[in-house]
């Protein structure tokens, strides 16, 4: 079997490429996101966090994982942002560095998936420049030290190919002994002005927090949402209506203009907990 390391792509970019550095960051956004130290955590099926770089989301995505009581094992799955690769493109095998060390991927888990989906594609490549899993490891590697992933990056929009998905999924985490989290990784709408940006962002967050994946994948559509990351968060939604979730909560809502004070052009953050 290969060994082989995924080296990070955005290191020193959308986080710090020093271990303690990005250490102290990390422990900044996950007590600022406790809303409460002594607060129960949530035993998730899945959620939705962003994906940009930390001095913009990181405080988003502190307050999700902050929330909740992680697995030792978790499916991420994120947008293709760069075009390269297979539309569904997964990793079975070696690990994926970060300054804090090497995150493996779970070979079981990822057999499971492949052979319950055989869409999915063995495909490094498109994972070898993407950011939008890598910016979620160091989290999960403070929070879970022995924790294993499985990454997917999506680069279809096709409705019926990501329900599809989600339904393998949730049979897959159903026949596992050990409990899953599903990860979507998502940005919200992206290059318009901040009033805008908001009004759009919660049509599709009102959907999400329904566990609507129809309705999230329409609404995105209907009203022009540039929503990065919808493809995960519908397969994510459709998966946990078969795992039997019940309620959505939404956890942190944000902007870039709240920390570049720039109110013209911002992307969107959510922070959801599917449970």
């Amino acid at each position: 079997m290969s060994t082989a390391v995924r080296h990070p792509a955005v290191a020193g970019r959308f986080y710090p490429a020093e271990p303690e550095v990005l250490l102290s960051d990390l422990q900044s956004y996950l007590v600022g996101g406790r809303k409460q130290l002594k607060a129960e955590l949530v035993s998730a099926i899945g959620c939705v966090t962003p994906h940009a770089g930390y001095m913009y989301s990181g405080h988003v995505a502190g307050a999700v994982y902050a929330e909740l009581d992680l697995p030792r094992r978790f499916i991420v799955m994120c947008p293709n942002h760069t075009g390269r690769g297979k539309p569904l493109a997964i990793m079975s095998q070696g690990s994926w560095q970060t300054p804090l060390g090497d995150f493996p991927i779970d070979v079981p888990l990822s057999r499971a998936l492949i052979s319950r989906f055989p869409l999915l594609t063995e495909d490094a490549d498109a994972h070898h420049s993407e950011h939008a899993i890598e910016v979620h490891l160091p989290f999960l590697q403070i929070l879970k030290p022995q924790a294993t992933f499985v990454p997917i990056a999506l680069g279809t929009g096709r409705f019926e190919v990501l329900q599809e998905l989600g339904e393998g999924l949730a049979d897959v985490v159903l026949s596992q002994s050990e409990r899953v989290l599903i990860i979507a990784s998502s940005d919200m709408n992206h290059y318009e002005n901040d009033t805008i940006t908001r009004i759009k962002d919660h049509k599709a967050i009102e959907r999400i927090l329904a566990l609507d994946p129809r309705g999230l994948f329409d609404v995105v559509q209907k009203e022009n949402i540039s929503m990065c990351g919808f493809g995960p968060t519908v397969a994510m939604l459709t998966a946990a209506q078969r795992l039997g979730a019940t309620r959505a909560s939404l956890v942190k809502y944000a902007t870039s203009g709240d920390v570049s004070g720039d109110r013209n052009m911002v992307v969107g953050y959510a922070g959801v907990v599917v449970s």
